[in-house]
C-alpha cells in the first residue's frame, strides 16, 4: 500500500495519470479547502462557489486524463490557474463584469489570518473592527482586483505568481493591486475608516 502522506502534489498527480484514483482522491482532499475558499472570495456565493469548484476538478480530471499535466513542481498553481479560467468563463456567461451585491453572510472570517499574540483586548477589539471594515470593503471591489487583493495578501504570491495564474501581465496585476489600493483608501474616507491599527 503506497503512502500518500509523504508524496509531493505533483507526484500524486503522476500516480493519478498512471491508473491510481486514491492518488487524487488525496490531491483533493489536500487542495479542496484552499481551492474552495479562492472561488469563494472572488464569486461570493455558495451556490456559485460550489458549481466552480465541481466545474474545476472536472476540468482538472480530464486535462490529467488527456495528459495535459507535466511535473512542474507547482501543482496546486496550475489548479489555481484552471479554477480562475472557470470563474471568468462563468463571469463572461452570466455578463457579471460589474460589482455585486455583497451577501449578508459571506465575508472572510472563515479565512486564517496571523494571531497577534499578548494584546490587551482593547487592542483585540479595534484589531477586529479594522479587520471586519477591511472585509467589507474588499466585498465591494470589483472580483479582478478583489482576486489580486486576495491572491498576494492571504495567499501570499508575488505579481509573477499572480500573472501566471490569472494569465495576464505582470503590469495588469499590479495595476489591479494599484486600483483596488485607491478604491480601499477611497471607501475608507468616505466612510471615515481607519485602516493602521497603529505603530
Amino acid at each position: 500500500m503506497k503512502k500518500f502522506g509523504s508524496m509531493t502534489d505533483e507526484e500524486l498527480a503522476l500516480l493519478y495519470v498512471e491508473g491510481d484514483n486514491r492518488a487524487f482522491d488525496e490531491l483533493l482532499s489536500r487542495n479542496q479547502t484552499k481551492l474552495f475558499t479562492y472561488i469563494m472570495f472572488v464569486v461570493r456565493d455558495q451556490e456559485t462557489a460550489n458549481d466552480i469548484f465541481q466545474d474545476t476538478f472536472v476540468k482538472v480530471i480530464m486535462k490529467l486524463q488527456e495528459g495535459k499535466y507535466t511535473d512542474s513542481g507547482k501543482f496546486s498553481f496550475w489548479v489555481t490557474r484552471i479554477a480562475h479560467n472557470v470563474i471568468m468563463d462563468w463571469y463572461r456567461q452570466n455578463k457579471n463584469e460589474h460589482i455585486v451585491e455583497m451577501a449578508e453572510d459571506n465575508d472572510l472570517t472563515n479565512l486564517k489570518s496571523a494571531s497577534v499574540m499578548d494584546i490587551c483586548r482593547e487592542d483585540e477589539i479595534v484589531s477586529e473592527q479594522v479587520h471586519s471594515d477591511v472585509r467589507r470593503m474588499m466585498n465591494a471591489l470589483p472580483a479582478p482586483q478583489r482576486e489580486v487583493v486576495y491572491m498576494r495578501f492571504y495567499q501570499g504570491l508575488s505579481f509573477k505568481e499572480i500573472a501566471d495564474i490569472t494569465g495576464v501581465s505582470i503590469n495588469t496585476s499590479l495595476g489591479r493591486m494599484r486600483y483596488a489600493i485607491i478604491n480601499l483608501r477611497r471607501m475608507a474616507r468616505e466612510h471615515d475608516i481607519m485602516l493602521s491599527i497603529g505603530a
